[in-house]
């Protein structure tokens, strides 16, 4: 979803970004994190310098720039061990600082959470309403 806010912003009303893998340059470069490693097949390894090119071309992070950007609600989980907390955060920082305008960058960290959102079912159907509401009130179908 951060690749596609960042090449057509224009086609969305919002976006709901879950635990978005963001920040691909910086987190692939750094090799004690528990999955870069065994992910360099599938994202590249930018020590590569072929690597880097094409992982720089498309990693949100990098390509965030001042125009308008639609409405997003973002998630993360403190305790996810795929896509640290940190990258979400970075990006929403990043999208606030620089989008001309368009609609609220809101971020959700969960603080008891992993990959898949938080644990027991009511947890998640909290999680999904909170989603839902943003998206009605993106549409403005929320009273």
């Amino acid at each position: 979803m951060g690749a596609v806010a960042n090449l057509r912003p224009d086609l969305f009303a919002g976006i709901v970004a879950h635990v978005p893998f963001v920040d691909v340059v910086n987190t692939m470069l750094d090799e004690t994190l528990p999955l870069t490693v065994i992910e360099f097949e599938e994202w590249g390894n930018p020590k590569d310098p072929d690597h880097y090119g094409w992982i720089r071309a498309y990693s949100p992070y990098d390509n965030v720039e001042a125009k308008e950007y639609p409405a997003m609600l973002v998630l993360a989980g403190l305790n996810d061990r795929r896509v640290s907390y940190w990258e979400p955060a970075k990006w929403v920082a990043r999208l606030r600082a620089v989008a001309t305008a368009r609609g609220p960058l809101l971020l959700r960290t969960e603080m008891g959470a992993g990959h898949g959102g938080p644990s027991g079912r009511y947890d998640a159907w909290h999680e999904e309403a909170l989603t839902l509401s943003v998206i009605l009130d993106i549409l403005s179908i929320a009273s």
